[in-house]
């Protein structure tokens, strides 16, 4: 199970340096939650903030776009520093151009499917797409609960396409990692229950722990 911290949950004010911590603190990945209060009712960072904490961490920069019309923008987040970009199917219209205009760029395609979508809905792209990313809660804001019932989309992922990425992103914690790592999820988004640990590398560790005795 790999960990990606989700910025969104931790101070702005000294962005480069909890970059920094968590890098050091064993997290295996940088989740980036780009939010245009359109899409998602919620404003987060762009483009610019994911160039200046850049070069705070050797890590895979995982950028999250939870914006309308996303194809507007992959060249300025590849430009900033994205590995990997995820991008609604709720959000585009042109869905498989986005997909290639971030391969194109340099960076590795990743579709995300809202709890009210149907999974399915991205089993035409899954030949070209690196990763699907399943939200267990609404996007739009850091600390809700865990939604449980979301999994069953996990297991038709992996019956469907057993070597592709499938992560999760939303109230992943001690008591909800276990399940998710049961039903095959790869990578879990986990920010709150991160950056408000008061020692957020043993959570980091505790969170892979409680994943592998799944």
């Amino acid at each position: 199970m790999l960990i990606a911290p989700s910025i969104l949950a931790s101070d702005f004010s000294r962005l480069g340096e909890q970059v920094q911590m968590i890098t050091k603190g064993g997290a295996d990945w940088i989740h980036l939650d780009v939010m245009d209060g359109l899409f998602v009712p919620n404003i987060t960072f762009g483009a610019p903030v994911v160039k200046a904490i850049k070069p705070y961490s050797s890590l895979p920069f995982d950028v999250h776009l939870m914006i309308q019309e996303p194809k507007r923008y992959i060249e300025d987040f590849c430009k900033a520093g994205a590995d990997i970009i995820s991008f609604h199917i709720e959000a585009e219209q042109d869905v498989m151009g986005t997909i290639r205009k971030i391969a194109d760029c340099g960076a590795k395609p990743a579709l995300a499917v809202k709890p009210g979508t149907p999974v399915e809905t991205v089993f035409p792209y899954l030949n070209q797409l690196y990763m699907v990313l399943v939200m267990t809660v609404e996007p739009g804001f850091g600390g809700q609960k865990y939604m449980a019932d979301m999994l069953p989309k996990v297991r038709l992922l992996k019956e469907k396409a057993p070597e592709l990425l499938v992560q999760v992103d939303g109230g992943i914690g001690l008591d909800t990692i276990a399940s998710s790592a049961q039903a095959g999820v790869d990578i879990c988004v986990a920010g709150t229950s991160v950056f408000g640990a008061p020692n957020p590398a043993q959570m980091i560790a505790d969170l892979k722990k409680a994943a592998g005795a799944a």
